[in-house]
């Protein structure tokens, strides 16, 4: 069942996978990107109750998505890593970290930004906020366990476990505003069939949303392939593949010079 999974036990195969990708997310993720910002910032209308104040949200919402989307991610390689111990699936699991951990401070930041003219502060003792710091701390755990092992296997088995046990995180994040009395509004794009937002309103955000997305799996997999070369630059591979770059490189040079 799983045999699709061993040849990607193969830090060349996985390398070669990650550079075929990564245009095809990158330029769409650029393209997508451009569109919500500028749409919902510039052209979707103000909220009638928080005025133009609310715009945040096609930042704050889309990070705060993909903050725990990245989680699961990072701590789905790191279940592949310990149950199959595949090695290259912590080398995705420690380039998911740091990418999930920019995004979850983006949506504490604006979060905060977002709540002073709100709530009249930057910060509360929110569970939603409250949480959603755990799950940036979660991440700095990660990556400093990882760190702090000079066997890099043996960091990412012990990283992995943490990765998996602060799972148990996410649905507390979710679902906070529905367990306990918090200031954070509740859910609005989840309510599918009677979404809280306007579709002019809507649309940008979900293409925001999608658009981060893309983003965070194109820099998962450019610092994936960055791990690998840093991982594996005894490998004969490793120094063809920079040789051809070189070579590339050099190869265009007299053409521009011309």
């Amino acid at each position: 069942m799983w045999k699709w999974l061993h040849p990607y036990a193969k830090t060349e195969r996985v390398y070669q996978l990650a550079q075929t990708l990564l245009p095809w997310f990158a330029v769409p993720a650029l393209t997508l990107l451009s569109i919500g910002v500028i749409w919902g910032l510039a052209f979707a209308p103000a909220d009638y109750q928080q005025g133009d104040s609310f715009r945040i949200i096609y930042i704050h919402v889309p990070a705060a998505m993909l903050s725990m989307g990245a989680y699961l991610g990072m701590a789905i390689a790191a279940f592949i890593g310990l149950v199959w111990q595949v090695r290259t699936a912590f080398m995705a699991m420690m380039a998911i970290a740091p990418v999930g951990a920019v995004m979850t401070f983006i949506a504490l930041f604006t979060g905060a930004a977002w709540g002073k003219p709100m709530w009249g502060t930057w910060w509360v003792w929110d569970a939603r906020l409250t949480s959603e710091l755990i799950l940036l701390f979660l991440y700095m755990g990660v990556i400093a366990l990882y760190g702090a092992f000079e066997d890099k296997q043996s960091g990412g088995k012990a990283a992995g476990v943490m990765a998996l046990v602060g799972v148990v995180n996410l649905p507390i994040i979710h679902y906070s505003v529905v367990w306990w009395n918090t200031l954070h509004q509740g859910a609005t794009i989840t309510k599918f069939e009677r979404p809280s937002i306007a579709p002019d309103m809507l649309w940008p955000l979900l293409i925001n949303i999608l658009a981060f997305g893309l983003v965070v799996a194109a820099l998962t997999l450019l610092r994936l392939q960055n791990e690998i070369l840093r991982r594996e630059g005894h490998r004969p591979w490793i120094a063809q593949v920079l040789t051809g770059k070189t070579s590339s490189s050099n190869a265009k040079g007299p053409n521009h010079a011309v």
